[in-house]
């Protein structure tokens, strides 16, 4: 399969599924200014229109798109790896936990936060309405090490996100400090520890070239 990511995006969370499945993927940089596939030159948006990582193209050549839905295919696709979850009121979940970091962190809070173009009063207004959710999520970590009561995808997704916190200052995580103890944890993961460190190398390598470009 080949995942389309750019470092240190959201598509950080399907390279660790994918690294804590042991599962074998082609991984293709895109480039989040231009959209061009730094491994073969060619313009992604050839892939996915919207140019949105991640983006995966399976085995069987099937385009998936939107984080949930890819975190949940590896999930099933590789049920070994025990990041899934069981049928039922589990898998519900797991559904309410990726949905709650897709809206109400990813999109509600960071992106607004990391978008520089952003006018202060949005960020104000963006601050004062979303950090109740951070308030939430430290009171539901209390005494947990994972979402579910076993490392799951979305761990992998919340772990990604809460990455986000070293570029937004204002969202300090000594204030959350449930949060702060499981994110420490989970950084040192195996499979998180070598997914964080290989997009580190690979955004400041996007840094530099942006630099050069300017």
């Amino acid at each position: 399969m080949d995942l389309y990511f750019s470092p240190l995006a959201c598509s950080l969370a399907t390279r660790i599924a994918l690294y804590e499945a042991g599962a074998a993927a082609n991984y293709l940089e895109v480039d989040p200014k231009t959209k061009i596939i730094q491994n073969d030159g060619s313009d992604f948006r050839a892939v996915n229109p919207l140019g949105l990582v991640p983006t995966l193209r399976t085995d069987d050549g099937v385009i998936l798109t939107e984080n949930a839905a890819i975190l949940q295919y590896v999930a099933d696709r590789f049920p070994q790896a025990g990041i899934a979850s069981g049928p039922g009121i589990d898998r519900s979940l797991l559904h309410q936990w990726l949905c709650f970091i897709g809206t109400e962190l990813h999109k509600g809070l960071f992106v607004p936060m990391l978008d520089k173009k952003a006018p202060p009063e949005v960020k104000t207004y963006t601050l004062g309405k979303g950090l109740s959710r951070l308030d939430y999520l430290d009171g539901y970590l209390a005494g947990r090490e994972f979402l579910l009561d076993h490392f799951s995808v979305a761990d992998a997704y919340l772990v990604t996100i809460i990455n986000w916190t070293m570029a937004t200052p204002p969202i300090e995580l000594a204030k959350w400090p449930n949060v702060k103890t499981y994110y420490e944890k989970l950084r040192a993961r195996p499979s998180i520890a070598r997914a964080v460190a290989e997009e580190f190398t690979l955004y400041q390598a996007e840094l530099d070239r942006h630099k050069a470009a300017a």
